[in-house]
Parts: structure tokens; C-alpha cells; sequence
């Protein structure tokens, strides 16, 4: 094969070379990395490593952050009233099965291949590097869209919480396009606030997470509570108007089935857990706790909320848009303050989802710079701080410019269905890359675990 100087000797080999390009490309797109490459020449292409101080509580209380955000709080309103009522809680324990699969096959990556490229890698060692940069372009722009959405979205339950209209925290700017001069001041700063955490470490932004995850779970074990205290059994069964289907299968199964791919949403994060991998001190025991533990606890506190919601309201009188709180917020005998306290353990979910949002996608982000698919520029993990900072710092920049600009926001809104396609298409190549895994097990494996076993010692 002629070299690149080769190629540029003279006309007739440059024309040689563009011929070969096709074939070139080919070759690129199908070449498969192997596992012990990705974990020791792809890895080394960051220069510093990434220190192992995660534990397997740490990766719970990650996976617990990510998953259980403020959006809980509005699809599972949306879920009862449209498609499932009252059995919404059996569409939530359905999705939650359906999640806990996937997580098995992340699990089985994770130990095997401990490194920072959580789907990425995976699919890049069983199909080749064009069906991971699929991938990893999907998760990457999932992201980058959901993200800025979720970082305006603090501001909106920041103000309920304390009774303060998100208009009065908007910075007008004259002279700019009406929709792109209103400017979120407080989503910025907490996405600024995140990312310079996430640089600082990843062991100091485990601790944050821990923190502000415990909070949340408290203020969501209110909820419930409130919700059995103020509910009705009867709520389960009877509608407030007579003329709607009536029981606890409302719709039937098919409702209870769509209930479950709707709130299935509520689940994606613990996707984000499996990039930390490389940064687990004992992977092989950590992560199947943290990943899988994380996922049977959120799957537990969603179908509590969901049966105390059910009982607080007849399915048919739900708010569809804010369920919780708005059914406080109609209270006449002094419970509308509950609503308030919603707002604030709303916003908490809002910080720990974006800090473990951007914890993995710099992590995907540094995994595609060592493939050479973006500039290796991306994948320098700083010697100090032991974080992908460029990675984290240049996705950090995207998600404050969009989270400031209401109109992006209308934008990034409207693009649910492509957000539910982007995971469907990397979860796919996920679950078919395990498949492909199992069945080419055996010799290879033992040879990964005992390649494993002299790393991590």
C-alpha cells in the first residue's frame, strides 16, 4: 500500500490513491478493535489515566441520580390519564424489567471491557468503528438536546418552589430576535457549576451526587407518603366521571403496554453509569451492583409514586402536565405548600440528572477521541485531575449556549420521538452486540479475565 507521501508524488499516484478511497473507507468502517486493545493502546491515547476511586455505592448513587429526574414528576401523569390509569403502576414495573435487561448487557460489557466508551466501545469491538460512531453520534446528540432542555427545565421548578415567576430570571436582550433574546441566567450557572465539578473529579462529583441524590429521594418518600396519606382506595377503581372505563385496567393491556414505552424515559441514565467503568476500583464486583442495584431501587421508588398518585386522584381528573403538584395545588384546606416542596425536589432531580448526564457523555465523547473518529484532542484526560477536561469543557460550552436560548429550547422540545429514536438505535446495536458477545464466548473470555485480573492488580 502506498504511503500518504507516496500518494501525493505526482498526478498519476494521487489519482491512484482517490481510486482506493472506497475501499479505504471500507476497511476503516468494518475494522473491529478487540477488547484488550481498547483497554491498553486506545487508552493509553489519552496520556494520563483515569484514577479508579469508585465504589460499588458510588455507582448506585449515580445510577439513582441520573435516572430519577424531575421529568418523573410529569410523564407519569401523562402515562395514567392517556393510556394505562390506574395500572400505570404495572406499566412502570414492565419498563423497569424491560431497562433491567438492557442493563444486563451493559453490565456484561462493563466488566468485561472496563473501559470509558460504554456503548461506544462495545459496539466498536463487534461491528466495526461505523456502526459505533452511529452510536456514539446518537448518544452524543441525545445528550446534547435533552440535556439543555433539562437544564431550562431547573429554572421553571426552582421558581414554583419558592413562588417566583421564571420570567423575572430571564435576562431580556434588545436588539436580538424575539425567542433568542430571552437569556436563562440560572440554567447557565448550573450547568457552568456542573461542569467545572465534573473537571475538578470525578470522586468529588460523586460526592455532590450522593448528597443531592439523598435529598431528592427524601423529598420523593414525601411525596408518597403524602400521597397514601391523602389518597383514596377507592381511586383505583372508580373514575370521577362514570361515563369513563372504569377498574384498575382502565384500558386493558394495550394501555397498560403503551403506558410502559412512554414511561420507559424515565429509566434512561443508568446508561450513563456503564461510561465510569475505567474509573471502578473492582469492576467486576462494582458495577453489576451499582448498575443493576440502581435500576431495581428506581423501579421500586416509580411504581410507589405512581400507586400514591393514583390514589391521591381518579385517573381521569390528573393533571396530565403536573400531576403531583397540581393535585395540591387545588387543596382549599392548606396543602397547597406541597406543591412548593415538589417544585424544589423536582429541581434537585434536575442537578443530579445533568451531572450525571455529562459525567458520561465526556466520557463517550473522550472514547470517540482515542478512535481518531473526532480530534484526539478530545480524549486528553488531564494528569492532575485525572478527568477528560477538554471533553467535558467543550460539551459543557454546547449545553449553556442552548440551555440559554428559549427558542432552542421549543426546538430541542419537539424533538421527543428523535431523542426515543436515538436510544432505540443505540440500545439495538447494544443488545445485538451482547448477543454477538455470548455467542463468541469461551477461550476468548477466559483469556479477558485473566488479561482483566493482571490489570486491575
Amino acid at each position: 500500500m502506498e504511503s500518504h507521501g507516496s500518494s501525493f508524488s505526482g498526478l498519476n499516484s494521487y489519482f491512484r490513491a482517490l481510486a482506493q478511497t472506497p475501499s479505504r473507507l471500507a476497511r476503516r468502517a468494518c475494522s473491529v478493535s478487540t477488547s484488550h486493545e481498547e483497554r491498553s493502546q486506545v487508552r493509553a491515547r489519552s496520556g494520563s489515566a483515569m484514577q479508579r476511586t469508585l465504589r460499588w455505592y458510588d455507582l448506585v448513587g449515580l445510577g439513582i441520580g441520573g435516572m430519577v429526574g424531575a421529568g418523573v414528576f410529569v410523564i407519569t401523569g401523562r402515562a395514567s390519564r392517556l393510556h394505562a390509569g390506574p395500572s400505570i403502576v404495572v406499566s412502570y414495573a414492565i419498563a423497569g424489567l424491560c431497562a433491567l435487561l438492557s442493563a444486563f448487557c451493559y453490565t456484561e460489557f462493563a466488566v468485561d471491557m472496563p473501559v470509558a466508551g460504554g456503548a461506544f466501545s462495545y459496539v466498536r469491538v463487534t461491528f466495526g468503528e461505523f456502526a459505533a460512531f452511529l452510536t456514539g453520534a446518537n448518544l452524543i446528540m441525545d445528550y446534547v438536546m435533552s440535556n439543555a432542555a433539562v437544564a431550562r427545565g431547573f429554572t421553571a421548578y426552582l421558581g414554583s418552589a419558592i413562588g417566583i415567576s421564571t420570567s423575572k430570571w430571564r435576562v431580556v436582550i434588545h436588539g436580538l430576535p424575539d425567542g433568542f433574546n430571552e437569556i436563562d441566567v440560572f440554567a447557565v450557572i448550573a450547568v457552568l457549576a456542573i461542569t467545572l465539578i465534573i473537571c475538578y473529579g470525578t470522586r468529588e462529583s460523586s460526592v455532590v451526587n450522593m448528597v443531592l441524590t439523598i435529598l431528592h429521594i427524601l423529598f420523593i418518600v414525601f411525596v408518597i407518603l403524602m400521597g397514601f396519606w391523602k389518597g383514596d382506595w377507592k381511586n383505583f377503581t372508580q373514575p370521577a366521571n362514570p361515563n369513563n372505563p372504569s377498574g384498575f385496567f382502565p384500558f386493558g393491556a394495550p394501555g397498560v403496554f403503551n403506558g410502559a414505552a412512554m414511561v420507559y424515559l424515565s429509566y434512561i441514565g443508568y446508561d450513563a453509569v456503564s461510561t465510569l467503568a475505567e474509573e471502578v476500583h473492582n469492576p467486576v464486583k462494582d458495577i453489576p451492583i451499582g448498575v443493576s442495584g440502581s435500576v431495581i431501587i428506581v423501579t421500586i421508588l416509580y411504581c410507589l409514586m405512581a400507586a400514591s398518585m393514583s390514589m391521591l386522584l381518579p385517573y381521569d381528573m390528573i393533571d396530565a402536565d403536573a400531576p403531583f403538584s397540581g393535585a395540591f395545588r387545588g387543596e382549599s384546606d392548606g396543602w397547597k405548600w406541597v406543591s412548593n416542596v415538589i417544585g424544589m425536589g423536582a429541581s434537585l432531580g434536575i442537578l443530579t440528572s445533568l451531572l450525571v448526564a455529562m459525567l458520561g457523555q465526556a466520557r463517550y465523547m473522550c472514547v470517540i477521541g482515542r478512535s481518531n473518529v473526532v480530534p484526539a484532542w478530545f480524549a486528553r484526560v488531564h494528569p492532575k485531575t485525572s478527568t477528560p477536561v477538554n471533553a467535558s469543557a467543550f460539551l459543557g460550552k454546547c449545553f449553556y449556549l442552548l440551555a440559554a436560548c428559549f427558542y432552542l429550547l421549543k426546538i430541542i422540545s419537539s424533538c421527543e420521538e428523535m431523542i426515543q429514536l436515538f436510544f432505540a438505535i443505540a440500545f439495538s446495536g447494544l443488545d445485538v452486540s451482547s448477543s454477538s458477545s455470548s455467542s463468541s464466548s469461551g477461550a476468548y473470555d477466559n483469556f479477558n479475565k485473566t488479561q482483566l485480573a493482571h490489570e486491575l492488580a
